[in-house]
C-alpha cells in the first residue's frame, strides 16, 4: 500500500505543481481586530505547498503573527507534498493545503482520516501561444502541437476532457507532446519562433516575462464554466484530520472564517498580498503580484464545494480511477459543518 500511496502522491503532486490564478471571489469578511477577536484557545498546525494552492493564506499568516486571529497557527511549508502529506496522517498537521484529488486519494487509503474543508484554488492552467495569434477557440487547435506538463495526471485529464467536449480527439486531431517540468517548455519557446502550449500559473507568468509576444488563448477554467456541467475545475482545496475536526469544531470554524477573509484579501489588494507571498517564501513578489490575478484563489465551502468537486471527480475517475483513489469518495469526505 505505501508503494501505491507513493505513486498517486507523485502523479498528484505534478497537478500541485500546476500549483494554480481568474478571480471567483470569496465571501468578504474582515479579520478580526484585537478588541473583537475571540480566541479559542487551540493551536492549528497548518501545512502548505509551495505556489497558488498557499497563496490565499498569507493574510491569516500575518495576522496570526500580529496575534490577530482566533486561532493560534503553526505554519509548515514545503515543495513536496511526499513531505507534508505523511504528516497529516500522522497527527503531526491538522489542515494540509493539497491538490483536491489528492485529498480524495488520502481519504481512500485511511479509512477516512482527513475530510475536504474547503476548495482554495480553481484551475490554474491555460493555452499559451507564442509568436502568434492562431488560436482562438478549441476548433483552431485542430492540427497543432501543444507542448504540456502532467503526463499521466489532473492536468491531461482536464486537457483530455476539454478537448473531448469540444469537439475534439485529443489522440488524432492534436498532437500533445508530454514535457516532464514547464522549464522543458519554457527551452521549447526559446528554440522555436512559435509554440502552443499549456502551462499552470506562476509558469505562465515567469514565461511571458521571458517573451513579450507569449499571450494567454484560452483559459482551461473558464472554458470548463462554459459546459455547464455542474462541476468546477478544481486545482486545490484544504483538508482537515477528521478527528481533529470532530474534537475542535470552534477552532475549525473559525479557521474557515479567518481564511476566506484572507483569500478575499488576497484578491482585492494585490499588490500587499505579493509582498507576503513573497515573505512567506511561497512565490517570488514580483511574480506573485503579476500572477494572483490569473490564479483562481478562492474559498468554497459547504454543500457548493461538494457539488464542485464531486463533478470535478467524475470526470478525473472516468478517466482514471486511481487518480482519486480507486473510488468515488463518500459523502463523510466532505466537511459541511459550518
Amino acid at each position: 500500500m505505501k508503494k501505491l500511496l507513493s505513486l498517486f502522491l507523485i502523479l498528484c503532486l505534478t497537478a500541485a505543481l500546476c500549483a494554480g490564478c481568474g478571480n471567483t471571489p470569496a465571501e468578504e469578511t474582515t479579520p478580526a481586530d484585537d478588541a473583537s477577536v475571540t480566541q479559542t484557545d487551540v493551536t492549528v498546525r497548518l501545512g502548505g505547498l509551495k505556489g497558488p494552492t498557499s497563496m490565499g493564506m498569507v493574510k491569516l499568516l500575518d495576522d496570526n503573527e500580529a496575534g490577530q486571529t482566533a486561532n493560534q497557527y503553526e505554519f509548515t511549508m514545503s515543495g513536496s507534498a511526499d513531505e507534508l502529506t505523511p504528516k497529516i496522517l500522522q497527527g503531526e498537521l491538522d489542515i494540509l493545503a493539497v491538490p483536491v484529488n489528492l485529498g480524495s486519494v488520502l481519504y481512500n487509503n485511511s479509512d477516512g482520516a482527513v475530510q475536504l474543508l474547503a476548495v482554495n484554488t480553481l484551475g490554474v492552467i491555460y493555452i499559451v501561444e507564442k509568436g502568434g495569434e492562431t488560436v482562438t477557440d478549441w476548433d483552431s487547435l485542430k492540427g497543432q502541437t501543444i507542448y504540456a506538463t502532467g503526463k499521466g495526471s489532473t492536468p491531461e485529464y482536464a486537457l483530455n476532457y476539454l478537448l473531448e467536449n469540444n469537439g475534439l480527439n485529443p489522440a488524432s486531431d492534436v498532437t500533445i507532446e508530454w514535457k516532464s517540468e514547464p522549464a522543458e517548455i519554457v527551452a521549447q519557446m526559446a528554440a522555436q519562433d512559435h509554440v502552443i502550449a499549456m502551462l499552470p500559473q506562476p509558469f505562465v507568468t515567469v514565461a511571458q516575462s521571458k517573451f513579450e509576444d507569449l499571450k494567454i488563448a484560452l483559459d482551461l477554467t473558464k472554458e470548463w464554466d462554459a459546459l455547464d456541467n455542474g462541476s468546477q475545475l478544481n486545482t486545490a482545496g484544504l483538508i482537515v484530520r477528521t478527528d481533529f475536526a470532530k474534537e475542535h469544531p470552534e477552532a475549525v470554524a473559525a479557521f474557515l472564517k479567518e481564511y476566506a477573509a484572507s483569500t478575499a484579501y488576497v484578491n482585492e489588494n494585490v499588490t500587499e498580498a505579493a509582498q507576503l507571498v513573497g515573505q512567506y517564501d511561497i512565490v517570488d513578489a514580483a511574480v506573485a503580484e503579476k500572477a494572483i490575478p490569473y490564479c483562481n484563489i478562492v474559498c468554497i465551502t459547504g454543500e457548493e464545494m461538494k457539488a464542485s468537486v464531486q463533478g470535478y471527480f467524475q470526470v478525473l475517475f472516468d478517466q482514471n480511477p486511481q487518480s482519486v483513489g480507486g473510488t468515488l469518495p463518500g459523502d463523510d469526505f466532505y466537511y459541511l459543518a459550518q
